[in-house]
C-alpha cells in the first residue's frame, strides 16, 4: 500500500479504473468560502493518490484539467462519502458537475434504520470491521508540506469505500431499495448544485 502525492493535477496516462472512490480536504465546510485544498482517490487496489490542488485563478476557479476530465467521465463512477459536499466543492472549484456517483451515507441512511450512527468511522468498523482514526480530520491542509499523519488519514477516506459499497449493496438489494439509492445517487449533482445556490433545506417540502 503506497501513497502517492502529486502538486497541482493527476499525472497524465493515470489510469483509476471503472471506479474510483474520491474525498476532498478543504479549509473549512462552507463551500463559497473555504479553499479546497486536496483531492484523494483510490482505485480499491490498496494505493492512493493524492492531489495538492493549485490556487485558484483570477475566475476563482482551479484548473486541474486531468482531474476534471475524470470527474465528468460517464464511464467512471465516482465513489463517495457524503457525496453532497464533495460535488458541490469540486463544481465550485472546478467547475466541472461530478457524474455518475455512487454515496455510501445515503446507502447507509436508506439501509441503517436502526441507527443514526452514518459517520464513515463508524460505517467502516460495523460493516468491514476496518478501523480509522479521524485525529488528522481538523487540520491545516492548506499547508504546503502534508505531514505523514495528514496523508495517512486523507487516504484512509478512500482505501476501503470500494468495499464498503460491495457491502452495503448487497443489504440494498436484500432489502429492496436498491432503486432508491440509484434514483438518489443520481439526483445528487443536482442537489449539490442547489446547495451552492442557496437551497440548503428541503425543496420538496410544503
Amino acid at each position: 500500500m503506497a501513497n502517492h502525492l502529486y502538486k497541482g493535477d493527476l499525472p497524465d496516462g493515470l489510469d483509476l479504473g471503472p471506479v474510483v472512490a474520491i474525498d476532498t480536504e478543504t479549509m473549512g465546510l462552507h463551500v463559497g468560502r473555504d479553499r479546497l485544498c486536496l483531492v484523494q482517490l483510490s482505485s480499491g487496489d490498496g494505493n492512493a493518490h493524492l492531489v495538492q490542488m493549485p490556487m485558484p485563478g483570477k475566475n476563482g476557479r482551479m484548473e486541474a484539467p486531468n482531474l476534471a476530465r475524470l470527474l465528468a467521465d460517464p464511464k467512471v463512477l465516482k465513489l463517495f462519502h457524503f457525496a453532497r459536499f464533495d460535488i458541490a466543492v469540486l463544481l465550485h472549484h472546478l467547475g466541472v458537475v461530478t457524474a455518475p456517483v455512487y454515496c455510501t451515507k445515503i446507502a447507509s441512511r436508506l439501509i441503517r434504520t436502526y441507527t443514526d450512527r452514518h459517520g464513515l468511522k463508524d460505517l467502516l468498523k460495523e460493516v468491514t470491521g476496518v478501523e480509522i482514526s479521524k485525529q488528522q480530520q481538523s487540520s491545516d491542509w492548506g499547508a504546503s508540506d502534508l505531514s505523514p499523519e495528514q496523508m495517512a488519514y486523507a487516504a484512509s477516506d478512500v482505501l476501503y469505500l470500494h468495499a464498503l459499497m460491495t457491502k452495503l449493496d448487497v443489504t440494498l438489494e436484500r432489502e429492496g431499495r436498491k432503486h432508491l439509492a440509484k434514483a438518489m445517487f443520481d439526483f445528487l449533482p443536482t442537489r449539490s448544485e442547489l446547495d451552492l445556490l442557496g437551497w440548503t433545506g428541503d425543496v420538496f417540502e410544503h
